[in-house]
């Protein structure tokens, strides 16, 4: 290994030597905030600078420089030709490199052979370039003694940095500080830093997350100071024990130039500032700190996260305070007792989700707006964990999970799944990389050591993990033991060890990515050693997350304790297109070859941040509270581990047909970790005689206003349905009217309405009121959905392309008109559809003279091990102006088969609006359980559709666009400008899946039967 200890001179050698990991780099140290007194002006500062703002660069060729020689390093280079460019940043967001996205490959694979520890020759180099002043209080703490560090907190993916001129030092690893002393090379009035920023080093090997490849000083860059006597790391631990209700502080303190301070005083401070407990002791270079017993101390977490601030002062010989540093802690237990994961002695569940730091604007630079945005949609659908996927995140953020209440894993930032897996997940043993090679083993222990310095004193990281999808091996061993030697109460994820069992011992959880319930459920039950968790699952690309009600189902298992919903946000970028508009684009629309191409779109949120429809199902499953309702009663089933239910508030409402009639409060009171019963004497009696069916709703609700929601926020909800006594007979007396025969169509005239069935065009060719037409073409069979991204991964669209076209292309192979009597016309359309088989559907419309049609389609089944149909019903041609739909069925967002824990009411939506701008264009918008729906312009005039006297609900989606137009476009820009709306009224629609994006069907119970008769059956009106 090369002696990299105290060098004055850059070796572009260390790009590609995997032992040279960090040159003359400050030790990682705890992320705590520091103040000392200026000497100068007597004023307490917090002895930071920031350097975020304009930089000047210049992107160039890495062959084109020599960094022993480059003049763009001297702190007299004229850089006014450099590019501006803000900090923090991307070179990608800033135009000045191109983007890239792959998930496994390396992305300069097939360009040129990846061969580890070599790096592309196609590499670029950043020449970034900033002029600063240094501030009073850092100049003056540095001239009273102290020290200055210029600290790097995240860049990508290798730096070496001058400052005046003089080299100061090499980093890797950009997710965590990289920091250099430079207290000897600052002087008065501007100094310069200058940094080259390399697109390609030996570290690439260990990024290859499935991400945007995005580089530069991407977070903030600082000068610290540090005074004379100085607090550099502090390691915590508040520890509460369940069982006495006591807490205990003990910290670890390093202390620089000890020798020169008297004492130490540590105080703890509640929330309101109150002191809770204090204690001084001598200073010196490892100064330990014990509380003993603490009484009073409220514990911390997700439900309740409580945090107190502990404050340590360091004080001179004369009685002064010379620095005091200050820590926010949470008081918690968090261990393996038993074979399960607990939590102040309570078994956890975590009901999480993966997340990238991602903005569409931004890439990876994001805000803490952005942070706190996306704390606040956790809390508000019940998501109680987060894991850093695939690298430590901005301090900022755990911070806020501190005060929020979000569990975290931390995640060391390491992925090398290009150098072990090929195409179709086939093992290559000989280029896995770190697997047990010695030379990596220092950059991978530096990797994790780095995230726990860091970030150990956050009470909301309970995990460590040691990164993800690297196989394993004997360096995972070493990052293990390291783990464990700095911190032996928080356990060790690790999910590699699954591809090799030689290496359980290298996790202490048995986490997996992507098993099936089923598969999970097999574990749980033969007798297992080590608690379970999903570190991912449900994989949420596109149009997902079904059947996600399978593995929520396993929390009755202990052992199971939860999963890691893959991912937390579409990662797609804004560009600029030839025509001006600006557009979300995904892998391979920058010119990136190779790419993965919207595999980058499988997030809970869209790209700009707006809840995707799958948000509502995980919000409802996620939920600690579970209500089921009867009607006499409601139960209550408390999954909190501390939170009784006393402080909510129960709506009860009375739905009749969808519409509201009565409405109670109540307060349920429920300990954690219970289930009660309450009775409730549902007025259903009071409007059973007016309505066809009563949904009995109880809604959960905050009583009061949180940092994250308002008063009255629901976070949960149980319903049950009560048949009641109404019907929908109509009135039998005929209306008057007039019904025609003719020799190519039939008609029905009456109300001011009029329906014409046509004998050569297969069925209803219009349908008016007050001369407004409401039929463009007839009605088409419709056998197909647009494929989704799971029917894609799993091959739907090639075992079931028959069903493309069998309805499209059907042909109309007889029909029937007839009028029934006075005030009543039938047609009967039998079609086949254009499938070997030829199977015949018939379509009939029964028309009345008070303008009433009834629509009923009708599949016989078919033998012969035909494949499962998408879809099967109408889909109708509207004008364009009838774009608003209000139906009474599940919502209010879209739902499917195997996605519809929504709530059963009457919602408002438009076509618009129900078209979810997934990346790629494909299936959206259907409503399941639907019984009636009105399709209207912006007057109210339209069409309502109801489910026929006796008949199922059925599925409607009202769409700008037709499922060929969904099907045909690669881009959501692609979709033409509005000329007509789409109907669709379908029998039934098979399920969406969601247990992976690449291999896994939708169930089979959530497919439809070819061998099974199928019917549609609804009531048009004109409105």
């Amino acid at each position: 290994m090369t002696d990299v200890t105290h060098v004055d001179r850059a070796s572009q050698a260390w790009l590609t030597d995997p032992t040279v990991f960090e040159v003359n780099r400050t030790p990682a140290h705890s992320s705590h905030k520091w103040y000392a007194r200026d000497p100068q002006s007597g004023q307490w500062s917090d002895l930071k600078q920031s350097l975020d703002g304009e930089w000047r660069v210049e992107v160039v060729q890495a062959a084109d420089i020599n960094l022993e020689e480059e003049p763009a390093t001297a702190e007299s280079f004229d850089d006014s030709s450099f590019e501006r460019i803000q900090v923090p940043g991307h070179l990608q967001t800033a135009g000045l490199m191109n983007h890239k996205y792959v998930n496994v490959q390396y992305p300069w694979d097939g360009h040129e052979n990846p061969l580890e520890p070599n790096i592309p020759e196609n590499n670029h180099v950043a020449l970034y370039r900033r002029k600063f002043t240094v501030s009073a209080p850092v100049a003056n703490a540095k001239q009273a003694g102290g020290s200055v560090s210029i600290v790097f907190h995240g860049m990508a993916t290798a730096i070496y940095v001058w400052v005046n001129g003089a080299f100061v030092g090499y980093g890797e690893d950009g997710f965590t500080p990289n920091e250099f002393d430079i207290t000897e090379l600052l002087h008065d009035g501007e100094n310069v830093v200058a940094v080259a920023c390399y697109e390609y080093s030996s570290a690439s090997w260990l990024e290859d997350q499935d991400f945007w490849r995005l580089h530069g000083l991407f977070r903030s860059v600082e000068l610290a100071a540090r005074p004379h006597v100085h607090i550099e790391n502090t390691q915590i631990e508040a520890d509460w024990d369940p069982e006495a209700g006591t807490a205990s502080l003990d910290a670890a303190l390093t202390v620089l130039n000890a020798a020169d301070a008297a004492t130490v005083r540590a105080t703890l401070k509640d929330a309101d500032g109150n002191t809770v407990w204090q204690t001084t002791g001598d200073a010196e270079a490892q100064t330990a700190i014990s509380s003993g017993p603490l009484q009073g101390i409220a514990p911390w977490s997700a439900e309740s996260p409580t945090l107190y601030e502990l404050d340590v002062d360091v004080i001179d010989q004369a009685g002064d305070v010379i620095e005091c540093t200050s820590q926010k802690v949470g008081f918690r237990r968090f261990r393996i007792e038993d074979g399960i994961l607990t939590i102040n002695g309570k078994r956890i569940v975590f009901k999480g989700a993966d997340r990238h730091e991602f903005d569409a604007e931004r890439g990876r630079a994001i805000t803490e707006q952005d942070m706190i945005d996306d704390v606040v949609f956790c809390k508000r659908h019940n998501i109680n964990s987060i894991r850093t996927s695939h690298y430590p995140n901005q301090e900022r953020w755990y911070e806020l999970c501190d005060e929020y209440g979000i569990y975290l894993i931390d995640e060391a930032n390491l992925e090398a799944h290009g150098s072990w897996s090929l195409p179709g997940d086939v093992l290559t043993e000989d280029t896995i990389v770190p697997g047990s090679k010695r030379e990596w083993e220092g950059a991978c222990v530096d990797r994790v050591n780095s995230m726990m310095r860091r970030d150990y004193n956050h009470p909301s990281v309970l995990i460590w993990s040691l990164g993800n999808e690297s196989y394993v091996g004997d360096v995972f061993r070493a990052m293990y033991k390291h783990v464990h030697d700095i911190d032996p109460n928080r356990p060790v994820h690790y999910e590699g060890v699954t591809h090799n069992r030689d290496y359980d011992d290298v996790t202490d959880i048995e986490t997996r990515m992507y098993s099936h319930a089923d598969e999970i459920e097999k574990y749980l039950k033969d007798d297992p050693k080590k608690p379970y968790l999903s570190c991912e699952y449900m994989h949420a690309m596109g149009n997902s997350v079904g059947n996600m009600d399978e593995y929520t189902a396993l929390e009755r298992y202990p052992k199971y304790q939860g999963g890691f919903i893959w991912d937390f946000i579409d990662q797609a970028i804004y560009a600029t297109q030839p025509d001006g508009t600006r557009s979300l684009r995904y892998g391979g629309d920058f010119g990136d070859r190779p790419s993965d191409y919207e595999f980058s779109g499988d997030g809970l949120l869209f790209a700009d941040r707006k809840p995707s429809p799958k948000a509502q199902e995980v919000k409802q499953l996620y939920s600690n509270v579970h209500i089921d309702v009867t009607k006499d009663s409601v139960s209550v089933k408390n999954d909190n581990l501390f939170t009784a239910t006393g402080d909510y508030v129960f709506v009860l409402s009375v739905l009749a047909d969808g519409k509201p009639v009565w409405q109670s409060t109540r307060r349920f009171d429920v300990p954690a970790g219970e289930t009660h019963t309450f009775d409730v004497a549902w007025p259903v009696a009071a409007y059973r005689a007016d309505a066809r069916e009563l949904v009995l709703q109880v809604s959960q609700r905050l009583a009061k206003a949180t940092d994250w929601a308002e008063s009255g926020y629901e976070l949960a909800f149980g319903q049950a349905v009560v048949p009641a006594d109404a019907t929908a007979t109509p009135d039998t007396k005929p209306a008057d009217g007039t019904i025609t025969v003719g020799r190519w169509n039939a008609g029905v005239r009456g109300a001011g309405r009029e329906v014409l069935l046509s004998r050569t065009q297969g069925g209803m060719v219009s349908y008016t009121f007050a001369g407004n037409e409401f039929v463009l073409r007839r009605p088409a069979i419709t056998t197909f959905r647009p494929l989704t991204d799971n029917d894609r991964g799993a091959g739907h669209g090639f075992e079931r392309v028959q069903w493309l076209g069998a309805g499209r292309y059907a042909r109309c192979v007889d029909n029937v008109l007839e009028q029934i009597d006075d005030s009543t016309l039938k047609g009967t359309y039998t079609y086949e559809l254009a499938t070997a088989q030829r199977t015949k559907v018939t379509v009939s419309y029964t028309a009345h003279t008070d303008g009433r049609v009834n629509l009923h389609v009708e599949y016989p089944g078919e033998q012969g091990g035909l494949p499962t149909i998408p879809a099967f019903g109408i889909e109708w041609t509207l004008p364009v102006q009838y774009t608003n739909l209000r139906f009474f069925g599940t919502g209010p967002e879209e739902t499917y088969l195997d996605r519809k824990h929504a709530k059963l009411g009457v919602w408002s939506t438009n076509a618009f609006a129900d078209h979810a701008p997934y990346l790629m264009p494909q299936e959206t918008g259907n409503h399941e359980d639907v019984r009636w729906a009105e399709i209207t312009d912006d007057h109210g005039h339209g069409m309502r559709v109801s489910r026929a006297d006796g008949a199922a609900p059925f599925a409607v989606s009202l769409l700008p666009y037709s499922s060929f137009m969904l099907e045909e476009a690669q881009h959501q820009d692609e979709l033409p400008k509005p000329k007509h709306m789409f109907l669709r009224v379908l029998a039934a629609q098979m399920g969406v899946g969601g247990d992976d994006s690449w291999m896994s069907p939708v169930h089979p119970q959530y497919h439809i039967p070819a061998d099974k008769p199928i019917s549609l059956d609804v009531d048009l009106e004109l409105i």
